[in-house]
């Protein structure tokens, strides 16, 4: 059947794809509805072919889905904050196990994946401790909101139902400042005006809440005026502040605060851990499942007082000193230089004299502790959406920790570097879903991922160290001859090998590879190939 964009279909919708939409098919082609629900029959109007998909609205709701339900907020079809509001909560939570599914089998590989739980509220509403409202002039007025999906089109929000009930005070009394002081909205188009965002944060366990308001420039006029309104309108507010942004491109935070009122942080606790939260430092949005999530995250690691832990993208140290009050020893690494100022006050804070962190890039730090080292038994990952850096991930495989605990935020980069880490050696031994972000398309996993160990058993006289791996590296002799082919475009023998481990030191049993009589010949390594050889052993960290 040929599809043409323009024209009505029926069909049944199948399922859900990872970023909300419900999939169903027109023939052999599948076809992609916003608001829909597995189990929905819809008429649909087409409005994109591509060669392997289509993209489609639906026109018509013919039959509905059982699982399908009138959306609580009044702005669900055109806000975009929400992809799943239309869906029993039942029903998201089967939606998300599948994505993280499908994601684990298509993209990793992993045949026969399933996860062994999900993890979700008991009341998922009011749950977001961070909100982001972007700012616009729409018929002459100031407006703070979302965008609409796909656009920087603003749709005016007074109350948000995933967040704090007096972010909607916070607006009005933004907006009321803004008019007093005779301040603008920023233009992206023209690159004028001056509010670009306001951004709030509330302590699940004082109440007590952060305003940033993030300007294009250095100052705001009349800042005292600011300061009285919002005190007025949400007294808990304990830190006010100016978040300074004049780069022309960019939708978030710009990287200097200036403190107008109050602390430059909030404090919250985790787990009876207290934590630190600056505005640019990532601090997870739902307390209540992160509890849950971390929780698991300590299970899978299954810490004692012997453990010694890296935790990297560690952020302002929530896993960290989680695992330091369990294991003998934690290193945190994390890009965001005020992140690990807040995760060393935060471990003083709480006492904990075990955990050191590194302000610095995983991928060029992680490597260097390894090279050093750093040779921990249990590794936790909690990187951002894109995932996992390469260069980071053959590190660890260099250290060879015991256990893995992988917590994603993204199903498909789980996906890829799980299953990177498993051709390096380790096998997924249990998963849990975890719902962050009821009523959207987002889904956090955590993983426990374990080193396989193998013994091998022979009787004949083979090179037995070419089928383990050394016990100063992680690096077998094929891996070795692998290295030096892809790199130099060498052929080395286990022979040569085995001789510069020999010069090297590292050669465990005497009479490996030498010749079976003292008047017998042997090839020697040529210069060109031990110099090949030789780098190779340093980059598995061997010499």
């Amino acid at each position: 059947m040929k599809i043409e964009a323009g024209n009505e279909y029926e069909l049944t919708i199948e399922s859900v794809s990872s970023d909300g939409n419900g999939i169903g098919h027109i023939g052999s082609m599948a076809v992609f509805v916003p608001f829909t629900a597995a189990g929905d029959r819809v008429r649909v109007r087409v409005t994109t072919v591509r060669k392997s998909y289509a993209a489609a609205e639906a026109a018509e709701l013919l039959e509905a889905s059982p699982m399908r339900i009138e959306p609580k907020c009044p702005l669900f079809f055109v806000c975009g904050g929400c992809a799943l509001m239309h869906m029993s909560y039942e029903a998201q939570l089967a939606a998300k196990k599948a994505v993280i599914e499908n994601a684990m089998r298509r993209i990793g590989g992993f045949r026969d994946f399933k996860i062994n739980e999900m993890l979700g509220m008991d009341k998922p509403e009011r749950y977001r401790n961070k909100m982001v409202f972007h700012a616009a002039e729409q018929d002459g007025k100031t407006v703070f909101g979302f965008y609409a999906p796909k656009t920087h089109r603003v749709i005016p929000l007074g109350d948000c139902l995933t967040g704090d009930v007096r972010n909607n005070k916070i607006i009005a009394a933004v907006t009321g400042y803004m008019e007093e002081a005779g301040l603008k909205p920023y233009d992206e188009r023209t690159h004028k005006g001056a509010v670009r965002m306001l951004f709030t944060r509330v302590s699940r366990v004082s109440g007590n809440m952060m305003a940033v308001l993030s300007v294009n420039g250095n100052r705001l006029p009349k800042p005292e005026l600011l300061v009285e309104k919002l005190r007025m309108a949400v007294p808990e507010l304990q830190s006010i502040i100016l978040n300074v942004n004049t780069a022309k491109r960019s939708h978030g935070l710009g990287t200097k605060n200036i403190t107008l009122y109050g602390a430059d942080y909030i404090e919250d606790e985790i787990s009876g851990i207290s934590f630190k939260i600056s505005p640019n430092s990532f601090f997870q949005v739902n307390p209540v499942m992160t509890e849950q999530l971390y929780g698991k995250a300590m299970e899978y690691a299954d810490l004692d007082e012997t453990d010694t832990v890296m935790d990297i993208y560690c952020g302002i140290g929530t896993i960290s000193l989680l695992a330091a009050k369990r294991a003998k020893r934690v290193t945190g690494v994390e890009a965001v230089e005020k992140a690990i100022e807040d995760a060393r006050d935060n471990a003083a804070a709480n006492g904990i004299e075990n955990a050191e962190f590194y302000a610095a890039n995983a991928e060029d730090i992680v490597p260097k502790l390894i090279k050093h080292g750093e040779r921990p038994n249990v590794v936790i990952l909690d990187p951002p959406r894109k995932g996992s850096d390469t260069k980071m991930l053959e590190a660890v495989l260099a250290a060879a920790p015991e256990r893995i605990v992988y917590v994603s935020c993204n199903p498909a980069t789980l996906a890829r570097d799980t299953k990177m880490l498993c051709s390096g050696g380790y096998k997924i031994t249990r998963t849990a879903g975890c719902d962050m972000f009821p009523d959207t398309c987002h889904v956090e996993t955590v993983c426990q991922l374990v080193l396989r160990t193998s013994q091998v058993h022979i009787n004949i006289d083979v090179d037995v160290e070419e089928l383990v791996q050394d016990k100063r590296g992680q690096a077998t002799y094929e891996q070795i001859k692998d290295y030096v082919l892809k790199h130099n475009g060498l052929k080395v023998s286990s022979l040569y090998i085995a001789q510069i481990k020999r010069k090297c030191g590292i050669i465990e049993r005497e009479n490996y590879n030498k010749p079976k009589s003292e008047d017998a010949k042997q090839p020697q390594c040529s210069p060109e190939k031990e110099a090949a050889i030789m780098e190779a052993l340093k980059h598995f960290h061997m010499v």
